[in-house]
């Protein structure tokens, strides 16, 4: 039964993957060539005919066809970089209620992002967990550990670079490559958690998004080191310029610890543009299995400037 149960949740990322191939067939490719650059300059599928116009009414374009893309609205990161010269700062709260150790809160999830150039970006940030220890839920998660029952309370800073590898452009993706180090500065550890991660996506017909990633991150558990992979498919929908909806699977898999930990969730989530530069978003979760969280939110608001 509970082999049943693991394929059924495996299956997730690719039945919304498949979402996203049945958005295809509602718009019309154009016929040179089948892809080539949106009417907003950003190359992907080429529009058909009467179709939707995702730069607004009559040909002109919409101030919001230029809007910051955060890290933190899901636990996939964005496949964008930041403009240089400008800056991202991005801060949320998130609350977990574990299943089998004492409820964790983390906040600010501060993290600052500034475009070194048109691939290269750096990342400054810092947080602070208060809790049992568990499933990590945020896109700047630790790895997680499973941990005793005890209250935990931990702060660390967080450095790292993200670099863009390609553009969209018909069927290759838009990607990223994310390096990242945590340092711990207060709390039972000093271990320098490390992270890369590979982020790619695709912009579909209208309006939709599907967006893909897996992260390694090594962490250490009473003395003894080990790796976390962090898999996660996020499709997302626009609607009106303003709002963003998104449905999402992660996961966080255990490699090395003798009593391994698999944490699994699918997150919905609502996002909302107050302006181009300026974002609210919030999204939740469910745990798919025993050893995950019974449930966690997540709220926060990201700043271009």
């Amino acid at each position: 039964m509970e082999s049943t149960v693991i394929v059924r949740i495996q299956l997730i990322p690719g039945l919304v993957f498949l979402a996203g191939l049945l958005a295809i067939p509602q718009t019309t490719f154009a016929q040179e060539g089948g892809a080539g650059e949106n009417q907003d300059g950003r190359p992907g599928f080429e529009l058909g005919e009467g179709e939707f116009n995702p730069s607004g009414e009559g040909g002109e374009e919409s101030p919001f066809a230029d809007h910051l893309e955060t890290d933190r609205d899901s636990f996939t990161p964005s496949t964008t970089t930041v403009e240089p010269g400008r800056w991202i700062l991005e801060t949320s709260y998130s609350f977990v209620d574990n299943r089998n150790t004492p409820e964790k809160h983390s906040f600010p999830e501060l993290i600052l992002r500034r475009g070194l150039s048109e691939r290269f970006e750096l990342q400054l940030g810092a947080n602070y967990e208060v809790g049992g220890e568990g499933s990590s839920v945020s896109g700047g998660a630790d790895g997680g550990a499973e941990g005793g029952g005890e209250i935990v309370e931990e702060t660390m800073v967080l450095y790292g670079l993200k670099t863009k590898l390609s553009e969209h452009h018909g069927f290759r993706p838009q990607s990223s490559f994310i390096v990242q180090g945590r340092t711990p500065v207060s709390g039972p550890s000093s271990h320098t958690i490390l992270t890369a991660g590979y982020v790619f996506g695709w912009e579909l017909p209208e309006e939709w998004t599907l967006d893909s990633g897996v992260r390694m991150f090594d962490n250490e558990e009473d003395g003894d080191s080990f790796n976390v992979w962090a898999p996660s498919v996020v499709l997302r929908k626009s609607l009106a310029e303003r709002w963003n909806v998104h449905g999402e699977y992660f996961g966080l898999f255990s490699d090395g610890l003798a009593e391994g930990f698999n944490h699994q969730f699918f997150s919905p989530g609502i996002h909302y543009l107050i302006s181009p530069d300026i974002e609210l978003g919030c999204r939740v979760g469910w745990g798919l299995n025993d050893q995950t969280a019974n449930f966690f939110s997540n709220i926060g608001v990201g700043w271009r400037f």
